[in-house]
C-alpha cells in the first residue's frame, strides 16, 4: 500500500467533516465525523493486507468519502452516480465495518489475513439482497388468547381459518434513496395493486435525506396506488417527521389518507375495518396512545387494525385496543440469519423479546412486524431480505 494512504485518509476525513459543518451544521458534521472516522481507522489498519490490489482498494475507499461528501448537499442522484459512487461506497463501507474484528486482531499483533475475504464476501451478498424484494403470502390468526408478555408467534400454517380472510398489503420503510429508486418503488406499488388486496397500509419512513426535499419523487413512486383510492392509508414513521409536508403532499396527490393520531372505517369484502394511525412519538408513548384510543374507541362488528410504525411501542398500547397492529421500523433486524431459515438477527443481541420481525402476541392483541421494503442507516441488508408480502388475516374460531 502506498506510504501516503494514511495521509489521504486523514485529509479525506477532514474534508468530509469540514464540508458537512459548512453545508449542514454541527449535528451532521458530528454524525459524519464519527461514522466516517470509524471506517477510516479500520481501513487504515487493514490496508497493508490489500497491497496487491491497492488501486481497487483505494478507489473503493475514496468512493466512501465522495458519497458522504455529496450527502452534505443531498438529492437523488442518477443511475451512473449510483453505479460509480454510492453502490461501490456502500459495499466497501459495509464490508469494512464487518471487518472490525480483523482490524482489532491485527492491531493486537495477530495475523488475520486468512479471514479478510469473509467480511467483503458477506458485503457482496448483502449488496445483492439490498436490491431485491422477497414476495410472500402470510396467514395470521387474530382473536385468540396468549400470555401477557409480548412474544413471537409462529405463522399459523395448517390451522382452521375463515374462508374469506382480510387481505392486506403492507408497505413499510421504503426509504427512497440509493437502493430504492422511484421506479423500483413504483413497481412495488403497482404489484401491490395487482394483488387486489382489501387494503394497502403504509406504515411510514418513506424518504431518506436524498429524497426529502422533492415531493414529486414519492408522488411518482406511489402513483399506482391512486387506483385503490379510499383503501390506501398511511401513518408517519420517525423519518417522515423530518419532512412532513413533503410526505403529506405526495400522499394527498395520490388519494392516500394519512392518519395522524386519527381513525377511519373502511368497508371491505371481508367486512368493515376500523383503521387507526398512530403518529410517531419518542416520549410519553403510553399516555399518547391512550388518548388516541379514548378519542377513537373500538366499534363493535369491525376488525380493528392499528398502524404503529415503531414495534417497540406495542407494549404501551392499551390492552384490547387492536385485533392487529402493523409495524415496521426495524428492517426485520437488517443483519441476521433469516435467509438461512433461522430467526436470529443483530437486534436480538440486545434481548430475545425485541420485536424485530414476524408475528407477536400480548394477550389477545397481535402485532405483525414487517421486515421493510427498503432500508436506511447501515448501508446494506445481510441475511434479512426485504419484504413484499400479502397478509391474510383470519379470526380465530370461537
Amino acid at each position: 500500500m502506498p506510504w501516503w494512504f494514511g495521509y489521504l485518509t486523514l485529509g479525506a476525513w477532514l474534508f468530509v467533516v469540514a464540508g458537512a459543518a459548512i453545508s449542514r451544521g454541527r449535528q451532521f458534521a458530528t454524525f459524519a465525523g464519527v461514522i466516517v472516522g470509524i471506517h477510516s481507522l479500520i481501513a487504515v489498519e487493514l490496508a497493508p493486507m490489500f497491497a496487491r490490489m491497492a488501486p481497487l482498494f483505494i478507489a473503493l475507499h475514496v468512493a466512501v468519502y465522495v458519497n458522504f461528501l455529496m450527502l452534505t448537499r443531498p438529492r437523488m442522484r442518477p443511475l451512473l452516480y449510483r453505479l460509480l459512487v454510492s453502490w461501490p461506497g456502500s459495499f466497501f463501507w459495509a464490508g469494512t465495518l464487518l471487518a472490525l474484528p480483523l482490524a482489532v486482531a491485527r492491531a493486537m499483533g495477530l495475523d488475520p489475513s486468512w479471514g479478510i475475504v469473509i467480511p467483503y464476501a458477506l458485503s457482496a451478498i448483502g449488496f445483492v439482497q439490498s436490491l431485491r424484494t422477497h414476495e410472500e403470502e402470510i396467514d395470521l390468526v387474530v382473536g385468540d388468547n396468549h400470555a401477557d408478555t409480548p412474544h413471537p408467534l409462529p405463522h399459523p400454517r395448517g390451522k382452521a381459518r375463515e374462508e374469506r380472510p382480510l387481505r392486506i398489503v403492507q408497505i413499510s420503510d421504503p426509504h427512497i434513496g440509493p437502493f430504492m429508486s422511484v421506479n423500483r418503488l413504483r413497481r412495488i406499488a403497482d404489484d401491490a395493486v395487482t394483488k387486489k388486496p382489501d387494503l394497502i397500509l403504509l406504515t411510514g419512513d418513506f424518504l431518506t435525506m436524498e429524497s426529502q426535499s422533492d415531493p414529486e419523487l414519492l408522488r411518482r413512486a406511489f402513483e399506482p396506488l391512486a387506483a385503490m383510492k379510499g383503501r390506501v392509508l398511511a401513518c408517519h414513521g420517525n423519518h417522515d417527521l423530518e419532512a412532513p409536508e413533503t410526505v403529506r403532499t405526495a400522499l394527498t396527490a395520490n388519494g392516500i389518507q394519512l392518519l395522524v393520531d386519527d381513525a377511519t372505517v373502511v368497508e371491505t369484502d371481508a367486512g368493515p375495518v376500523h383503521v387507526v394511525g398512530m403518529d410517531f412519538a419518542w416520549r410519553d408513548r403510553a399516555q399518547k396512545m391512550k388518548r388516541v384510543c379514548d378519542a377513537h374507541p373500538r366499534i363493535e362488528g369491525t376488525t380493528r387494525v392499528v398502524m404503529l410504525h415503531d414495534p417497540g411501542a406495542f407494549k404501551h398500547l392499551p390492552e384490547g385496543e387492536a385485533d392487529l397492529v402493523l409495524s415496521g421500523h426495524t428492517y426485520g433486524g437488517q443483519v441476521g440469519l433469516l435467509s438461512l431459515g433461522l430467526s436470529w438477527t443483530f437486534l436480538r443481541l440486545f434481548g430475545l423479546t425485541i420485536p424485530d420481525h414476524g408475528f407477536w402476541a400480548r394477550g389477545r392483541d397481535r402485532m405483525y412486524v414487517h421486515r421493510g421494503t427498503g432500508h436506511y442507516g447501515f448501508p446494506l441488508r445481510l441475511g434479512v431480505p426485504s419484504e413484499e408480502s400479502v397478509l391474510s388475516v383470519h379470526r380465530a374460531k370461537a
